[in-house]
This record gives C-alpha cells, sequence and structure tokens, in this order.
C-alpha cells in the first residue's frame, strides 16, 4: 500500500527542493573533480579514435585478416567484406581554430562527465521522491523501470562511443572528394559529433523501455511488432545509413545490428495482444 500519510503541495515542493540541491551539489563536486581529469581523459578516451591503435580498429583489421585468410583457403580467392579504409594508415588531425574553445571544451566535457556520473544518483534521488505515491505492487515495476532504463543508457553510450562514432569519424574523415583537399579536423566539429553520436545512442538504447511503458498504458503490444518487422528492418536499415554514411556493408551491419536487437528487445518486452472471443 501507498503511505498513509498524506504530504501537502508544499510538503511535496519542500521534497523536490531538497531532491534538486542534493543532485546539483553531487553534481557540482564531480564536475570539479572531473576539470582536473579532463586533459588526461580527453587524450586517452575522447581522441583514442583518431588513430589506427583504437581497439575497434585492430579488431577490425584482425578479424579482416582471419577472415581473408579463411576464404583464401577454402575457395582459393581471398575475399574481405571489411571497408576499403580500415587498411589505410589513419590520423585524425584536430585543430583548434576559435581563441576560447579549448577553454569552454574543457568546462563542457566536466559538465558531461560530472552528469554521466551523477545520472544514477539522479535516477535514485528520483525514484526516492516518487516511491511513497506508489502502492506495493508498483514498486517492484517502477524500480525495475529506472534501472534498466539507466543501464540500457549506459550501453548505449558505449555502443556510441565504441563502434558508432569511430566508425562515422574513420570513414567521413577518409572519405576524399578531390586528392588536392587536405583534410584537417576543428576541435568544435569533432566535439559536436563526438557527444552527439554518444548521447544520441544512449537515447536510442531507451527504446525498450518505451516500448514496455506504451505497452503497460495498453498503446502498444507485441502484435505491433510482428505486423511492422520487414517495414522496420527497412527504416532501421536507412537509420543506420544515415548514422554511419558508408556504402560497405560491414560498417552499415555494425550500427543496423546493434539497434536491430533494440527493436526485438521491445517486441520481447511488451504485452502480448489480448485475444477478444466472439
Amino acid at each position: 500500500m501507498a503511505e498513509q500519510s498524506e504530504m501537502s503541495f508544499w510538503d511535496h515542493l519542500e521534497a523536490l527542493r531538497w531532491m534538486l540541491i542534493r543532485v546539483l551539489v553531487a553534481w557540482g563536486i564531480f564536475m570539479l573533480l572531473g576539470f582536473m581529469f579532463i586533459p588526461y581523459l580527453f587524450d586517452h578516451v575522447v581522441m583514442a579514435p583518431c588513430s589506427n591503435d583504437f581497439f575497434l580498429y585492430r579488431w577490425i583489421a584482425e578479424a579482416g585478416t582471419a577472415f581473408s585468410h579463411w576464404t583464401e583457403q577454402e575457395t582459393g580467392v581471398a575475399f574481405s567484406m571489411l571497408p576499403d579504409f580500415i587498411g589505410k594508415p589513419f590520423r585524425v588531425d584536430v585543430i583548434n581554430i576559435k581563441l576560447a574553445s579549448q577553454f569552454f571544451i574543457h568546462m563542457s566535457l566536466s559538465f558531461w562527465l560530472a552528469l554521466l556520473i551523477t545520472f544514477p544518483y539522479l535516477v535514485y534521488e528520483v525514484w526516492k521522491f516518487v516511491c511513497p505515491a506508489l502502492y506495493d505492487n508498483e514498486k517492484k515495476g517502477v524500480r525495475w523501470a529506472f534501472v534498466f532504463g539507466t543501464v540500457m543508457f549506459f550501453i548505449g553510450c558505449v555502443v556510441g562511443y565504441s563502434v558508432v562514432f569511430p566508425l562515422t569519424l574513420r570513414f567521413l574523415y577518409s572519405y576524399e572528394l578531390s586528392p588536392n583537399i587536405s583534410n584537417q579536423l576543428s576541435l568544435d566539429s569533432y566535439m559536436s559529433y563526438f557527444l552527439m553520436l554518444i548521447f544520441m545512442m544512449g537515447i536510442m538504447f531507451e527504446l525498450p523501455l518505451l516500448s514496455m511503458l506504451l505497452s503497460k498504458l495498453g498503446i502498444l503490444n507485441r502484435s505491433f511488432f510482428k505486423k511492422y518487422r520487414r517495414h522496420a528492418v527497412v527504416v532501421l536499415m536507412v537509420v543506420a545509413a544515415v548514422i554511419t554514411p558508408s556504402s560497405d556493408p560491414f560498417t552499415l551491419m555494425a550500427v543496423f545490428i546493434p539497434i536491430y536487437i533494440l527493436w526485438e528487445i521491445s517486441a520481447f518486452l511488451v504485452k502480448p495482444e489480448i485475444k477478444t472471443e466472439n
């Protein structure tokens, strides 16, 4: 049962105020701490996809070499599905063209890092705020939704950093319209793509949670996913092509497969269609 003692409007407002104060204090502390570690994280994490040493590039190169050897042994002809730009030397030259960009990016990275670190605590504070208004049978489901949504967001950010952003960066930076043009990437442009793609994947990974909530409201059921699965494959393929505008099948599938898995997880989590008797 929900708590019997009823809180007035001002009591709720006071509880919300203290919740925001605690979250802002935690966020401020982590932002100050993060400010000190940002230079190290920038060199070893943010800029890591800019060279051939990045783990994804090495794994792809090793997998491609093993696959080529296998096809050559089996068929006598070496065959590779890897994109052409993977085998080329890769180094991104990032330059700064605005006087204050380095300072403001240092501040913005401290902000986003603190937000990521405090995000689980924020979810916990929101849970504590709404928990007294819930019945016992509702608390378990809402608690699971908060935890599931938080975990999926972080998984999406990891996929964005590990797969989507590096492949997008490597393709776009290696793309050559004319040999007379040399690529130099501005710091602002690099950080814009970096943050956008990572957080966009984090938000996209909330699709199963959104589907589950819509199912709870009776708006969505499993028959929708069954009926529109073929349409979804086409739409998600287009989305993957937009995110990573590469013509090779490997890069396209590397982005499409995680998004399609989200679709299937969503289909599994929603309620089945209720069959009405005539």
